[in-house]
């Protein structure tokens, strides 16, 4: 049976063996659109062809702390040569290089559109499907390529660059399942505002953005209500100023912001709800969302607190799914960003998973623990390490796997827990430790 083939008949069984429970979700059309696209499909028969590299890519987020040559031979991903040799490290280098960033780039839109718009749509809040973004740093291998090209923070104090060079980036995600919509990255000089801007294009109709205050740009939002029905929900700044038109209910008002910008209306109505919750200062939350009966500001205050999803999203991708580890692997940009898409199908994957289980399970996938899931899906996929694929030999991994939801459900949130944000991790006081240079050889003197 072709590889090709078997991957078809896995996802139209569900039957799993090391990848394919990872691959039912991946179509194997949309691997060779993705290639063809970019033009990097294999047209030479290799040891590792680029629809073998796409996979290796993913792995390399899954299984961080093996090596890249031990997750080629653990998973089987060389095609065998007439003496069965391992494949050489720098073949598995060459490899990686020839597929480049793009075709996993076009991997990642092609899935994330599909899995994030379900899932969303799943879980309406009042017709709208919740979405949320917001921004992280990532650090990346301090080698001479990775510096110039992504940069990184100042430590101040005459202390220089900081340690690694950090990588900005930004994700849209589906907020009640954690499947990340749309991705984007950046050197560590470029504002998330800035990076984050055609994210607003990537909104689905009929659609909610709940996003932090740092996203509270007037062109940008005006520029989102004007798109068709696509609401936004945020906190406001304190530098926020302007006058009630109407009051809505008990903290609730209608009012108008002006605009004062070039190519926008002079004034702005939106709606602006004041609340207070036990060990906070009184906050205000400013919203596209005008129709007070439509939608309760109790129900919206409630819903703004779930934009924490997001920052719990990527607590799951750098403490557990890469094991909070200070760097990625790559030591050149193309790899740095090849890997970063690599990075983001990868958690998809496991939330994809995450999601089929709650569904067996009849809850929400908020309830399902991540790193449990991880675990888990680790074990399964390298239980029969060292095998070439041989679809129909290998025993239904992913029963297996949801014969396990007493390890992966968690209990109910508890809502009435409140904790103050604080920085539990400063950058350290000493100076940044530099490459030594060579020391001269000591001249012997003559005798």
């Amino acid at each position: 049976m072709r590889f090709e083939h078997a991957l078809e008949e896995a996802a139209r069984f569900g039957v799993a063996d090391r990848l394919d429970q990872l691959r039912q979700h991946i179509p194997t059309s949309w691997v060779e659109a993705a290639l063809k696209w970019t033009g990097t499909a294999s047209i030479r028969r290799r040891r590792l062809p680029a629809e073998q590299v796409v996979w290796l890519v993913i792995c390399m987020a899954l299984f961080r702390n093996e090596s890249i040559e031990r997750i080629v031979d653990m998973l089987g991903l060389a095609l065998a040569d007439e003496d069965d040799t391992k494949i050489a490290k720098s073949a598995v280098t060459q490899a990686r290089q020839r597929l480049g960033e793009e075709p996993m780039e076009q991997l990642f839109a092609m899935t994330a559109k599909t899995w994030a718009r379900r899932s969303a749509e799943a879980s309406r809040w009042r017709g709208l499907a919740l979405y949320g973004w917001d921004g992280t740093t990532m650090y990346v291998p301090d080698s001479p390529d990775n510096r110039a090209e992504f940069g990184g923070q100042k430590a101040g104090a005459g202390r220089g660059e900081s340690g690694y060079p950090q990588v900005r980036v930004v994700a849209m995600m589906a907020l009640r399942s954690h499947i990340i919509s749309a991705f984007r990255f950046a050197p560590y000089s470029h504002g998330e505002v800035t990076v984050a801007r055609d994210l607003w294009l990537e909104m689905p109709e009929n659609s909610l953005a709940i996003v932090d205050r740092n996203f509270l740009v007037k062109k940008d939002l005006i520029a989102l209500e004007l798109s068709g029905n696509r609401h936004w929900l945020s906190r406001t700044k304190s530098n926020t100023r302007w006058a009630v038109v109407e009051t809505l209910g008990k903290d609730d008002f209608l009012v108008e912001l002006e605009v004062n910008e070039t190519g926008l209306p002079n004034t702005w109505p939106i709606r602006a709800i004041r609340y207070k919750r036990r060990g906070h200062a009184v906050s205000t939350l400013l919203t596209s969302l005008t129709d007070a009966e439509r939608y309760p500001a109790k129900e919206i205050i409630a819903l703004y607190h779930e934009r924490w999803e997001l920052e719990l999203g990527y607590d799951e991708i750098k403490t557990h799914l890469l094991e909070r580890q200070e760097a990625i692997r790559s030591r050149s940009p193309e790899g740095v960003r090849q890997e970063l898409w690599g990075i983001a199908l990868a958690y998809n994957l496991v939330r994809l998973e995450m999601e089929r289980i709650a569904d067996d399970a009849n809850v929400p996938p908020t309830r399902i623990s991540f790193t449990n899931t991880l675990f888990l899906m680790r074990e399964e996929i390298s239980r029969m390490g060292g095998d070439r694929f041989a679809p129909g030999t290998i025993p239904k991994r992913l029963e297996s796997l949801r014969r396990n939801l007493k390890r992966v459900l968690l209990p109910e949130r508890r809502t009435e827990r409140v904790f103050p944000r604080a920085v539990k991790i400063k950058m350290s006081s000493y100076v940044r430790k530099r490459p030594s240079k060579k020391r001269p050889a000591k001249k012997t003197a003559a005798k």
